[in-house]
């Protein structure tokens, strides 16, 4: 690393865990994160402040003047402009480091059969049901670890689902795609702004961890555990979290899982 960059990235480096090594596996690293809004905009700032050297974006929408409270990466002179546009400007003048490539589109699935191959993790930061789905048969079919949260209300969640770990259940194990439950949004039912904020940290946290080798398949550093076949649920109102321990659902018909779904797990 240059010396700017040891100075930059100087208080991971102070951590035990933490060697040039591991900040190198960031700044060659490579992150899609689907959607820049509530959840992608925090995200989107962690993994570029971190030092994900390469950070693909994707999301079809415009920034609106209600989505500025809850959506950091976007500013009121944003207001009209693509998000990912908005949120690649952000970016750069946090972290020169990082390289931002913009798709202002929705993510459907010749986008993501053509994008997610060949990257080290994606972020669904997305808050439709059908999408949701389409994003983890996509990431599976890559062999891609996934980093799902959600928010409504004062209820957020977020799991990690990695087809390159033989335990690991996916998406549709803990969220069957048949029958689809009715869409529930935020522009409906309304969120909890730093609820929002709190989800789109901790999916960048569990992916900064993956993409410098301290979680993961392979192994981790001491005392560093990922989501994985967990499900973590946040309650706004008090704070408080509860973990549910999730396994391979028998007859999924994403990753054909044997083993069900399981217990309550300690927070």
């Amino acid at each position: 690393m240059q010396d700017e960059q040891e100075l930059r990235y100087s208080r991971h480096l102070l951590l035990d865990e933490w060697s040039e090594a591991a900040q190198e596996r960031l700044l060659r690293s490579h992150a899609v994160v689907i959607g820049a809004g509530g959840l992608g905009a925090p995200a989107l700032m962690y993994l570029a402040a971190a030092g994900v050297g390469r950070i693909t974006v994707v999301d079809p929408d415009t920034v609106e003047l209600s989505n500025l409270q809850r959506q950091v990466a976007h500013t009121t002179a944003s207001v009209g402009q693509p998000k990912v546009e908005s949120a690649a400007r952000a970016l750069a003048a946090l972290n020169p480091d990082a390289h931002v490539i913009t798709f202002a589109q929705a993510a459907d699935e010749a986008w993501l059969a053509a994008h997610l191959p060949g990257a080290d993790v994606v972020l669904d930061c997305t808050d439709a049901f059908a999408t949701r789905q389409r994003i983890n048969r996509a990431a599976w079919a890559a062999g891609v670890p996934l980093v799902s949260a959600s928010a409504l209300r004062w209820d957020g969640q977020i799991s990690v689902f990695d087809p390159r770990d033989a335990a690991s259940p996916c998406y549709a194990c803990l969220f069957p795609p048949e029958p689809a439950p009715e869409e529930t949004r935020c522009a409906l039912m309304g969120v909890f702004a730093p609820l929002v904020g709190q989800m789109g940290v901790m999916q960048a946290g569990e992916a900064i961890r993956l993409l410098a080798g301290l979680t993961g398949p392979a192994g981790s550093a001491a005392g560093h555990r990922s989501l994985t076949g967990v499900l973590q649920m946040v309650d706004g109102r008090d704070g408080s979290v509860t973990r549910l321990r999730v396994k391979r659902q028998p007859g999924c018909p994403v990753c054909g899982g044997d083993h069900p779904t399981s217990q309550q797990a300690s927070a």
